[in-house]
């Protein structure tokens, strides 16, 4: 999910991250889960952490 994560904001904003590690994560389950999810990715040559949301629905794959 963390490298989907990266995968999409790279879509989304026209970067090019380069996903590193997770470094936390946590669950929520709602209408479905939602995943809380702490990313070390590379951008530009530096690492930086990012937060990312991710909320999985099963019923809707």
């Amino acid at each position: 999910l963390a490298r989907l994560a990266v995968d999409e904001h790279n879509k989304k904003e026209n970067s090019l991250l380069q996903f590193g590690k997770v470094v936390k994560a946590k669950q929520q389950v709602v209408a479905g889960t939602v995943y809380y999810i702490t990313v070390e990715a590379t951008d530009g040559g530096v690492k930086k952490l990012y937060e990312a949301k991710v909320w999985v629905k099963p019923w809707m794959d």
